[in-house]
C-alpha cells in the first residue's frame, strides 16, 4: 500500500473558487460549473428488430458489463425488440438504483432496458471524467437528494432532475488528462488490492489443511496410520474410529413458529438468515414473547451447533452457540446438533467447518434450484472418533493456530479496506480539483 501511496505528487491548483454547489465546495478557480443537460441528453433511440447488439446492464460494483458475460447476476431477455440502443461513451443509468451508483460509462456499443436512462453528450467531453464523478460518494449522495420516492427502495433518478445537477466541466484537455491519471493510479490500487485478496485466500487454505489434518490425522506425527474406508478423510492414527454423526449427537429441527406472532423483544428466534459463516448475525433480529412447556425443548444451550439448511450458501452457514448468544429459540429450517458425551462440541464443529461437509453437502443437497439438505444427510456424513482427550487437545490446537491465521487475514482486510477508502478520496479529489493532477 505504502508503494502506491508514494507514487502520487499532492498538488493544488494556484486558486480557487466557490462552485455554487455544496456537494462539489470550491473547484479552481478556471473550471466551470454546469447542469448536466447543459452537456448530456437524454436519447431513446429504440433497438431495431430482431437485432444481435450486445445486451448490457448497469451494475453498482461494477460498471456497465455485457450481461452474457453475468448471466447469474439476472434474467436472460428473450428478445431485444424495443429495447434502447446505446453507444460507445454513452452514459448509462439505471433510475432505480443510481442512488446506490449503478451509472457509469459504456465501452460497448449495445442495446439496454427501457427501465434505463441513456445519456449521450451534447459537447466535446471525456466520457470517462464523468463516469468517474457520477460513481463517486459525494456525487451519489447529490444523486439520492434529486431522486424520487417514498423509501430508499422505491427511489427513481429522472431526467429532469438529474439534469438540473450542477457538476464541473474542465476543458476538454483537462478531463482528459485526469481520467489517464486515475485509469493508471486505480489500476495500480486495484492490484494491489488484488494481492491482499490472493494472501487472504492461501491463508484461508492454510487454515483449511490445518483443521482437516488435525482433525484426521491428530497431532503426533509420529502415529501409526490405517485406512479409514472413507476417501475424503483417508489414513488415520489406528487408535481412532470413523462413525456416522448421528451416532454421536442428538439433532432436532425447529419449530414453525407463526410470523405474524413475532415480536421486538423477548426471546431470540434463530433463524436461517441469522445463521452465518461461522458467526451469528443479527442484524434483522425477530424474537418469541416466552416459552411455553412446549416449546422448552427448542431452547437453545451453549455449546450447540447449528445449521441453516437451505439458501444458497447451504452447508457453509453455521455457528456454535455461546453463553452470549442466550437466550435463543429454534425456528424451522435451523437444524441443531448437540453433541453427545462422547463428543466435544468444538471436535465436532472443526469436522462441520472442514470444507470435507460442504463436499458431502454438494453431494446429498436436494433440488438444485432450491438448494436444500435433509437431516438424515448430516446424520450419514462421517467422522473420526478419538479419546475425549485427544479431542480437547486437537480443538485446543486449531483454536490457537487458527486465531493466529485469522489476525493475519483480519490485518489483510484492513488493508484492503484502507485501500478502497484511499482510492475514493483520489477519484473523488481528482474529478472535483481538490488536487491537480501531473
Amino acid at each position: 500500500m505504502e508503494s502506491v501511496l508514494e507514487t502520487v505528487r499532492i498538488e493544488r491548483y494556484p486558486a480557487y473558487k466557490f462552485s455554487g454547489a455544496e456537494w462539489l465546495g470550491e473547484i479552481p478557480e478556471h473550471w466551470v460549473v454546469t447542469k448536466v443537460k447543459n452537456v448530456f441528453r437524454l436519447v431513446t433511440e429504440p433497438s431495431p428488430k430482431n437485432n444481435d447488439f450486445e445486451l448490457l446492464s448497469v451494475y453498482t460494483d461494477i460498471g456497465v458489463k455485457p450481461r452474457k458475460e453475468l448471466e447469474e447476476r439476472g434474467n436472460k431477455a428473450s428478445t431485444t425488440d424495443g429495447y434502447w440502443f446505446v453507444k460507445k461513451r454513452d452514459i448509462v443509468v439505471n433510475k432505480l438504483l443510481a442512488w446506490m451508483g449503478a451509472i457509469g460509462v459504456s465501452n460497448y456499443d449495445g442495446v439496454t432496458s427501457p427501465a434505463y436512462d441513456i445519456l449521450r453528450a451534447k459537447v466535446q467531453l471525456e466520457s470517462n471524467f464523468y463516469h468517474y464523478l457520477f460513481r463517486n460518494e459525494a456525487c451519489i449522495s447529490e444523486l439520492k437528494k434529486h431522486s424520487r420516492g417514498i423509501m430508499d427502495m422505491r427511489l427513481r433518478l429522472y431526467f429532469d432532475k438529474f439534469g438540473d445537477i450542477m457538476i464541473p466541466f474542465p476543458d476538454f484537455s483537462e478531463q482528459q488528462k485526469i481520467v489517464s491519471f486515475l485509469d493508471r493510479k486505480t489500476a495500480q490500487i486495484d492490484q494491489a488490492i488484488g494481492i491482499k485478496e490472493k494472501q487472504i485466500e492461501l491463508l484461508k487454505e492454510r487454515r483449511q489443511i490445518l483443521i482437516h489434518r488435525a482433525v484426521t490425522r491428530g497431532l503426533n506425527p509420529n502415529a501409526k496410520l490405517k485406512d479409514s474406508g472413507v476417501e475424503w478423510i483417508g489414513k488415520i492414527p489406528e487408535h481412532w474410529k470413523v462413525s456416522r454423526l448421528k451416532n454421536h449427537i442428538e439433532m432436532l429441527t425447529g419449530f414453525p413458529f407463526k410470523s405474524e406472532k413475532y415480536t421486538n423483544v423477548g426471546i431470540k428466534l434463530a433463524r436461517g438468515i441469522n445463521v452465518k459463516e461461522g458467526v451469528f448475525n443479527w442484524e434483522e433480529t425477530r424474537c418469541w414473547p416466552k416459552v411455553d412447556k412446549h416449546l422448552e425443548r427448542y431452547l437453545i444451550k451453549e455449546g450447540d451447533i447449528l445449521i441453516a439448511m437451505d439458501g444458497s450458501k447451504v452447508g457453509k452457514n453455521f455457528c456454535k452457540v455461546k453463553e452470549e448468544d442466550l437466550p435463543m429459540l429454534l425456528l424451522q429450517r435451523v437444524a441443531r446438533l448437540r453433541p453427545t458425551s462422547r463428543l466435544n462440541s468444538s471436535f465436532l464443529f472443526n469436522h462441520i467447518v472442514n470444507r470435507n461437509f460442504l463436499l458431502w453437502v454438494e453431494m446429498t443437497k436436494t433440488d438444485p434450484m432450491v438448494p436444500h439438505i435433509a437431516p438424515t444427510d448430516i446424520h450419514n456424513f462421517q467422522i473420526t472418533i478419538p479419546s475425549l482427550s485427544e479431542q480437547k487437545n486437537i480443538s485446543e490446537y486449531i483454536e490457537m493456530s487458527a486465531s493466529k491465521i485469522a489476525i493475519a487475514i483480519s490485518l489483510k482486510e484492513q488493508e484492503i479496506e484502507k485501500l478502497k477508502e484511499y482510492k475514493a478520496s483520489l477519484i473523488n479529489s481528482a474529478v472535483t480539483g481538490k488536487i491537480k493532477v501531473s
